[in-house]
Order: C-alpha cells, then structure tokens, then sequence
C-alpha cells in the first residue's frame, strides 16, 4: 500500500481541481466579417460606390440571392460554456444597396434584434390521425389484405 503525505494529498486534490475547473472554461467565438467601425461608417448613400465600398471593405460576405445590388457583410461573436451550444453576444449585418449605376442607395446595419429563436415541438411532429403504438403498426395490418369491403375485393365481385 502506498503512503501520501498530506502534502501530497493536498497537491493531488488542487491538480484535480484545477482539471476540473479547465474544462469549464468559457469558449469564445468569432464568425465571418471582421468589423471596424470607423471603415463601416465611412460608407455613406450617395457618396460611395461598388468600387470604393470593395476598396473599403473587402468582398461582402454574401452577395444577394435575387439581385447582385445587395451586398451583405456578416459578423457574429458567441461565447460557449464546456459542452453547451454556443450563444450568440454580439452581431452585425451590414446591408449594404446599389442602385442600378452602382452607386450605394443605403446602408442598414443591424445586430442582435434579427437573430431568431426556433423552438421545435419536441421530439415528435404533430399529425392529424391515429395515434398507433409500435406494434400497431408492425401487426396492423394483418388479415386486412383482401378483405371484404377492402380494397382488396367486394362481396359482389371478390377479384
């Protein structure tokens, strides 16, 4: 049997629970666009165009899906505790329209008001119908196949 002194077992203890306590560590995130504030607001409608708002600040994160006059530069930061999905702390939108010359038409930028919360229901999808167990389901429909009344045959014409 092997002997600790209580040194020992003392510095055994804080080892432990200094690799306990790591792994709650908070874990920042960074997505897309990286903003700077002072670029950002030297965009203006009316003064700035494609070329320069390129210039400026670099390809948009996306271009939009129905016109190339949108341009959308994205940014998002999150913080995520050990094993929890991560949760956002900070956005940016930046919505930046072209009209048809190229030249900016507004700028919108936007933050965490747009981030939207989907709440499934459940494990389970809501049906309209039976609700059948298992082996309803698995034995249903035994002696059902050809029945009369069935759409396996009539009692006037059984084929």
């Amino acid at each position: 049997m092997i002997r600790m002194s209580t040194k020992q077992v003392a510095t055994a203890t804080l080892l432990a629970l200094a690799l306990a306590a790591s792994g709650c560590a908070r874990l920042t995130g960074r997505q897309g666009y990286i903003t700077d504030d002072t670029l950002i607001s030297g965009i203006s409608a009316g003064v700035d165009n494609r070329e320069s708002v390129a210039k400026t600040l670099g390809r948009p994160s996306f271009v939009g899906q129905f016109t190339p006059n949108d341009w959308y530069y994205f940014a998002r930061s999150t913080k995520q505790l050990a094993f929890a999905l991560p949760k956002p702390t900070e956005q940016l939108v930046l919505h930046i329209r072209f009209d048809d010359a190229g030249n900016v038409a507004s700028v919108e930028k936007t933050g965490l008001e747009k981030i939207a919360k989907i709440d499934p229901n459940g494990d389970k999808t809501p049906t309209l119908g039976k609700d059948r167990s298992f082996f309803e389901d698995l034995f249903g429909n035994i002696g059902s196949v050809g029945a009369v009344g069935e759409s396996g045959g009539t009692a006037d014409n059984p084929n």
